[in-house]
């Protein structure tokens, strides 16, 4: 439509929320109507869009009749509820939960890896995991030019994964820890200032836990290669914003690290920052608030033929969750598909 949508925003209270906002104004995402909705608790209160305020109202089935596209940032539980209501009143729902993550009739997408998939949607979409969206950005690249074989993983993921409540931890056990006070224990299980916990999600089969499983499930999906080998470790650290990921690959053909480098210098999304000499590399704090994958440490796995090791950095809250999500309403209304 030329004159844009009618949009809704499901949680937009919340962190992701919120965010998706920002990176819809950032993006100047072409909005006829905006249409702020959140638990029923929260109705009434003001949210700021473009120099205009707008009231949240309680989401219910009647809030999506005038929708033409909604982005979900809620819990898989909600997800579950609201997302089918919507899609019975002819609304498009990009749902940023794990609840339709791995249903076969549901596209899991991340634009710069399999766009296509929007056009096979049925009336929902995913956004993947964050921790995913952030590797297979980084990954897909090098797969396109040399098959890979297997993934090996492990994520140092910051704090506001857990969202707000785990920020807010962060700062009382800080505050408690300087204090030589007790931390209190709410969303973590154990300390998190000064620690990392090795423990995100549940446990489940093999003593993966759910998180790690995730990247799993996920990559396959998303890069079509169900039988790709994958093994993740998903650790909290004591980063308020941004994950990090060390990631080792190993190819069916050889490539050299100068291959590599060139490969994802030309990759969307993907910003490299590889000068060992200078000291030159990817950072939590220097990723914050920006929408690119940052990809640096780019070496050779000694320990394995064909291997490649890489460091990588994103913001999770803008590209794992609200610009990724954003980006695939874009290709929902420049495709037509809604």
């Amino acid at each position: 439509m030329a004159d844009g949508v009618t949009l809704a925003i499901v949680g937009a209270t919340g962190a992701v929320g919120q965010e998706m906002l920002k990176v819809l104004a950032e993006r100047d995402f072409k909005i006829k109507e905006l249409i702020c909705l959140a638990d029923p608790r929260e109705e009434g209160t003001p949210i700021e869009f473009k120099g205009e305020t707008f009231t949240v109202k309680g989401a219910d089935k009647e809030a999506f009749k005038k929708a033409d596209l909604a982005l979900f940032a809620v819990g898989t539980d909600v997800s579950r509820q609201l997302a089918p209501l919507a899609v019975e009143n002819n609304c498009v729902v990009i749902d940023n939960s794990y609840a339709f993550r791995l249903d076969e009739d549901v596209p899991l997408v991340v634009p710069e890896v399999n766009a296509e998939d929007v056009s096979m949607h049925r009336g929902i979409i995913s956004n993947p995991n964050c921790s995913t969206i952030i590797m297979v950005v980084a990954i897909n690249p090098i797969h396109q030019v040399s098959r890979l074989k297997r993934v090996v993983v492990s994520t140092y993921q910051a704090v506001s994964g857990a969202g707000k409540a785990g920020l807010d931890e962060l700062d009382q056990h800080i505050r408690a820890h300087m204090a030589g006070e007790m931390p209190k224990l709410q969303v973590f299980k154990y300390p998190i200032a000064f620690n990392v916990i090795p423990h995100i999600d549940e446990f489940v089969d093999d003593d993966y836990t759910r998180e790690e499983m995730k990247m799993v499930w996920e990559t396959r999906k998303i890069m079509h290669v169900p039988d790709l080998r994958v093994s993740a470790t998903a650790v909290r650290v004591p980063v308020y914003r941004s994950h990090s990921e060390a990631i080792h690959l190993e190819t069916e053909g050889p490539l050299s690290v100068e291959k590599v480098k060139e490969i994802l210098s030309k990759a969307p999304g993907v910003v490299v920052q590889d000068d060992p000499v200078n000291n030159l590399y990817p950072m939590p704090l220097y990723t914050s608030h920006k929408d690119e994958v940052y990809v640096g440490r780019i070496r050779r796995d000694i320990s394995v033929e064909n291997g490649i090791v890489m460091w990588v950095a994103a913001d999770q809250i803008r590209k794992g969750a609200a610009t990724n999500a954003v980006q695939i309403a874009e290709i929902v209304v420049d495709r037509n598909l809604y």
